[in-house]
């Protein structure tokens, strides 16, 4: 009896230091992501978005939320990370301006002041890897931090 609560007590610190080790993960980098990202390329089913339609977006992130500003409406919204999966995955939620209500799986992937994001724009299916092809509505966004 003795033996089997030991057994379920370290079970239980195991799993606590864990879970601690993976907050103290996601806060470390929902942090890192801070600030406004500049969209230097991205592709939609596999094609290429034209020049001046990839400068005139700017995302913002800020402690788990997003602004996505554009010339039209704003889109607004959540993005939830976990950072202990392989590729790293995000989820975002809508919460106003054209993709209220909706949400999207993605994966990510932060290298210091980049960004790399495929998002499924179906929101049915994670991606698995970093590109967009034809017949998909895989969005690949490759961002970088804007300075000052």
């Amino acid at each position: 009896m003795l033996r089997s609560l030991l057994v379920t007590a370290c079970a239980i610190c195991v799993l606590t230091t864990t879970e601690a080790a993976d907050t103290k993960k996601v806060d470390d980098e929902t942090k890192a992501m801070n600030g406004t990202w500049e969209l230097v390329s991205a592709e939609l089913g596999g094609m290429k978005l034209p020049d001046e339609v990839v400068k005139s977006l700017t995302l913002v992130m800020k402690d788990g939320k997003y602004t996505l500003k554009s010339p039209g409406p704003d889109d607004t919204g959540t993005v939830k990370i976990d950072p202990t999966k392989k590729p790293k995955e995000l989820d975002v939620t809508g919460l106003e301006g054209p993709n209220k209500g909706k949400s999207f799986p993605a994966i990510y992937e932060l290298d210091g002041d980049s960004l790399k994001v495929c998002y499924d724009l179906d929101g049915k299916k994670r991606p698995t890897e970093f590109k967009s092809t034809a017949d998909t509505k895989q969005f690949f966004a490759t961002y970088k931090r804007k300075k000052g």
